[in-house]
């Protein structure tokens, strides 16, 4: 995943690279910030399907 801080010049989010010890700031898209908002959601969604199917799967064990 992108390092991501806020620009000492401008104050805004940006993508944070470091080559050589200079630091490089690219500002984040609308269009970035929604496809990683996007993975977020989906990789929240199967983490929480996993998790319900092992709690089921837990439960039909101890029974």
């Amino acid at each position: 995943m992108s390092d991501v801080r806020t620009c000492p010049t401008c104050g805004a989010k940006a993508k944070y690279k470091e080559n050589e010890g200079d630091a490089t700031y690219k500002g984040l898209q609308d269009d970035d910030l929604l496809a990683k908002v996007g993975q977020m959601k989906k990789a929240l969604t199967t983490f929480k399907e996993k998790a319900e199917r092992l709690e089921k799967e837990n439960k039909l064990l101890k029974s």
